[in-house]
């Protein structure tokens, strides 16, 4: 191949020539770090992560009455109005054996709140991953560099975010347990008495420890795209030589 013929290829090209493929790399890019935070929060969103959770020995009692087998056995349920299509009667309608509610009118108000950003949050990961995987096959059929380094920096980006929030969640849980409720939810609407199911079902160790999964889960993901665009790097570098 000549240098000519070489200088037409797309991906030798500079990338200010091709406003197309920068966008589609900057893409890729911008979306990892939401992606990949989404398939860790649906890891804890499922059965097996409660039964890590309450079955860990130095995990809060229930001074209320909840036993390990009752928790279990009511958390799951929650969990399935989140990523069912039912409305709030599916937890409304549940009871506790002596006939009370199990929950109350403001719990049942917040889970819909909850439910809503969950259904949000799923649908733009649907159709932004779906996005995100088109533009990865059109890079790689068209320009295979720009794909790798759209993956390298997406990485990067996503440890340097979960880095930042580790700092602000260590230094002061509180601050950012609250921020990030104030963001999603109205003032008021989240914070209950002791006394009620969801804090006695989720205490605040559970979100902690949630949120060191969705993190440490996050990173693993992270870090594997993160080998993977190097050693692709080194590998073409290789073959070039």
């Amino acid at each position: 191949m000549s240098m000519a013929e070489a200088a037409l290829t797309p991906d030798s090209k500079p990338i200010l020539r091709h406003p197309f493929l920068f966008l589609l790399r900057g893409y890729i890019t911008v979306t990892m770090p939401f992606l990949l935070a989404l398939i860790a929060i649906r890891f804890v969103m499922t059965p097996l992560y409660l039964q890590l959770e309450y079955n860990r020995p130095d995990f809060p009692e229930d001074y209320y009455g909840f036993t390990q087998e009752d928790r279990l056995n009511y958390a799951p349920f929650a969990i399935q109005y989140l990523l069912n299509g039912d409305d709030i009667n599916f937890l409304g309608d549940l009871t506790f054996p002596d006939g009370r509610a199990m929950y109350t009118a403001p719990e049942l108000h917040h889970m819909r709140d909850v439910k809503t950003v969950t259904q949000y949050a799923y649908f733009l990961a649907t159709i932004g991953g779906a996005a995100a995987i088109l533009a990865a096959v059109y890079l790689y059929r068209n320009a295979p560099s720009r794909l790798r380094q759209g993956l390298f920096s997406g990485a990067l980006l996503t440890l340097g975010i979960i880095a930042a929030i580790i700092v602000i969640a260590i230094i002061n849980w509180d601050f950012f347990f609250t921020t990030f409720h104030t963001l999603f939810f109205a003032s008021g609407t989240w914070r209950f008495e002791y006394s009620d199911t969801l804090i006695r079902l989720f205490p605040e160790q559970f979100w902690f420890d949630a949120s060191l999964i969705i993190g440490g889960l996050t990173v693993l993901g992270a870090v594997i795209l993160l080998v993977i665009s190097w050693r692709w790097r080194i590998v073409t570098f290789d073959v070039h030589k």
